[in-house]
């Protein structure tokens, strides 16, 4: 085993060092081994009550009328998050287009979005229109406005209370930290976000985006009463198998709007070809808790190796996971290049290459990303990603399995032990 990691360029100083850290983990990862079989064993039951066949994963052209593998997998959908429907659809490009869909699709002109999580993710930023893009919601009359969490990361419910008003159609609630150092919101502190402005208002739309947090808990958001759960199938849900995807999960109306805004009004959830996809679908969903799973150690890992070496980490390592993503600020770019370095070098796929900031569409600075995956953009397999700017943080997630997680995270410290931008003394 040491001469295999020395072949793959981990020097012993490293894996000593590393080894010391994982030998404390092993009640943490126990944990994490007993979640991921009760959510297995609920993906299981949701495919038997919806009736999987062999059938499901044939292919379907045209119009695909009468797909019965994609009418069954919106049913298994709606069993495993516990909702009355699924819209699940490989002509949803990513979590972004998903998110954008379920908003577009529940909101009218006039209506007023408000995030009572603070500041969402960056490209949902052009989405809403607060940084101005053709075809935001602010161009077609939708209002906007923002409730921060408190300085300890949790709700503010008077602010809340203020903000919500007579206009106010929909909350949103953003489950993970996206590309800010704030904890990521358990479900469980979700449900009493939800539960306060459904007593103040029980019309609102509650929605969450629940990128990166599938099946990191026994529970979802919509088992606390989120009209809608919105996700990506290359994240967490689609177990690395899914080429494509997303998911929104919720009440029936607001997944029939999504379906009619996806389509066409008239036509709905009757329509879209699965192009032979299917079986990636059914297959991934069915391998995504033990894929979680393998995520989580590896996030948990990264936390604790990194804390001791006097980095800020969020979370911190000895705290409770809600998603799979894992920050490390290093406060300075020199940090996030060599952290990304090391993780693409860590990959299956173009480890070869050297990852470089660049001017990505949808962010308002160069971002750095790392992700030698077998499906393009797939932050469920071994990636890591900041933006070049204050504080200089990375943010880590993903890995197949457990194994590659953690060669990844060592070869990250490789890089920057080679940089000379960390040493043991930081210890």
């Amino acid at each position: 085993m040491e001469k295999l990691y020395e072949a793959l360029g981990i020097s012993p100083e490293v894996s000593a060092y590393a080894q010391k850290i994982l030998a404390g983990l092993s009640e943490r990862f126990q944990k994490i081994d007993e979640t991921a079989e009760y959510n297995q064993l609920k993906v299981i039951k949701a495919m038997q009550d919806a009736r999987v066949c062999a059938e499901c994963f044939q292919a379907t052209t045209g119009y695909g009328y009468n797909d019965l593998g994609r009418e069954t997998l919106e049913k298994v959908y709606a069993n495993v998050f516990h909702t009355e429907d699924a819209l699940v659809r490989p002509q949803i490009t990513c979590g972004t287009h998903a998110l954008a869909l379920a908003l577009s699709a529940n909101l009218r002109p006039g209506d007023e979005m408000i995030s009572i999580s603070g500041k969402p993710y960056d490209t949902l930023e052009e989405v809403i229109g607060i940084r101005p893009s053709c075809g935001s919601l602010a161009e077609y009359g939708v209002t906007y406005r923002q409730v921060e969490l408190l300085p300890n990361g949790t709700f503010d419910l008077e602010g809340i209370r203020s903000a919500l008003g007579e206009k106010t159609k929909l909350v949103a609630i953003q489950r993970s930290k996206g590309y800010l150092t704030r904890p990521t919101l358990s479900v469980e502190q979700i449900g009493e976000a939800i539960a306060f402005v459904k007593k103040m208002n029980p019309e609102i739309i509650c929605m969450v985006d629940n990128c990166y947090g599938e099946f990191v808990q026994q529970m979802e958001p919509s088992d606390f009463g989120a009209d809608m759960v919105v996700g990506s199938l290359i994240k967490n849900p689609g177990g690395g198998l899914a080429p494509i995807g997303g998911y929104i999960a919720g009440t029936k109306t607001c997944v029939e709007r999504a379906a009619y805004r996806l389509t066409s009004p008239g036509i709905g959830k009757e329509v879209g070809a699965t192009l032979g996809v299917m079986q990636s679908f059914y297959q991934g969903l069915f391998l995504a808790p033990t894929v979680t799973a393998a995520a989580l150690k590896g996030a948990i890992f990264a936390a604790n190796l990194y804390e001791s070496l006097g980095f800020p980490v969020v979370p911190g390592g000895k705290e409770e996971r809600y998603d799979i993503i894992q920050a490390v600020e290093f406060g300075k770019p020199e940090g996030v290049i060599a952290f990304c370095e090391g993780i693409q070098s860590a990959a299956p796929v173009d480890s070869y290459v050297t990852p470089e900031p660049w001017a990505m569409p949808g962010y308002d600075s160069d971002v750095i990303m790392a992700a030698g995956a077998f499906v393009q953009g797939s932050s469920i397999e071994l990636s890591a990603d900041g933006p070049i700017k204050p504080p200089y943080a990375v943010y880590f997630q993903g890995g197949l399995t457990w194994p590659h997680a953690k060669l990844g995270i060592l070869k990250s410290l490789q890089r920057l032990y080679e940089k000379g931008l960390v040493t043991w003394e930081n210890a």
